[in-house]
């Protein structure tokens, strides 16, 4: 197994990790969105490579979660990458 977990935000998001690492700083709000999405993801990465088991369902549903998340996550990304292009 590799210990490299698939989708973190720096795969998601190669071409914005100064951006990604800004918010985190910076905002209170989105470092609690990275912190629940990694959380999620890693349980995700548990229940995929067979560590932790888990009902199909609430794999699904945790996958559901990981999408909203980064859903939001990207919403943030665009909004501070359109003001840095702005400043």
């Amino acid at each position: 197994m590799s210990a490299h977990t698939p989708h973190e935000l720096v795969d998601e998001f190669p071409h914005d990790v100064e951006t990604l690492h800004r918010l985190k700083l910076a905002d209170a709000h989105f470092n609690s969105l990275a912190a629940r999405y990694h959380a999620v993801n890693r349980a995700i990465h548990r229940i995929e490579s067979e560590i932790e088991p888990a009902s199909d369902d609430y794999a699904e549903e945790l996958k559901r979660r990981r999408l909203a998340l980064l859903d939001e996550i990207a919403l943030m990304v665009e909004r501070a990458e359109g003001k840095m292009a702005h400043a």
